[in-house]
């Protein structure tokens, strides 16, 4: 296994909760299944907090921030039938890590979570090999 990148982001949940009322921002940064599950969640900034943080801490652990190569709609954050976070690899994401780092196999680590006032992400990626295929994410 290799580190390919390690990105982390923290999120004042107060600057979020104005932009969430925005049906604009919502519709340029959160993806159509994130919109659809936070219909179904009391505590929509704490929701919409974490997820901003999860894609930005993706995008740093790409190395490519948001702007150029990818942008917040690309990363799509959703959950196992546990709870835990996952990001969705879409097929720009693929693309992306197909020429950058020449691979096929990725695991992403994610971990969020949050306080009254801050919600906080972290992401890893990892380069996996062929040995490992019972746990590989292909993309």
């Amino acid at each position: 296994m290799q580190i390919l990148g390690v990105g982390i982001d923290i999120v004042e949940n107060l600057r979020l909760k104005n932009l969430i009322k925005n049906k604009k921002f919502i519709d340029r940064v959160f993806s159509k299944s994130e919109v659809l599950k936070s219909k179904k969640i009391n505590n929509k900034l704490a929701f919409f907090s974490k997820r901003f943080a999860a894609k930005e801490a993706f995008s740093k652990a790409m190395g490519s921030g948001i702007g150029l190569e990818l942008n917040f709609k690309d990363i799509s954050i959703n959950n196992d039938n546990y709870g835990k976070p996952l990001i969705k690899i879409n097929k720009k994401i693929k693309n992306i890590f197909k020429k950058k780092y020449r691979i096929n196999n990725l695991n992403v680590h994610l971990s969020i979570s949050d306080e009254k006032k801050y919600s906080i992400a972290i992401v890893v990626l990892e380069r996996l090999w062929k040995t490992l295929s019972y746990f590989l994410l292909k993309i």
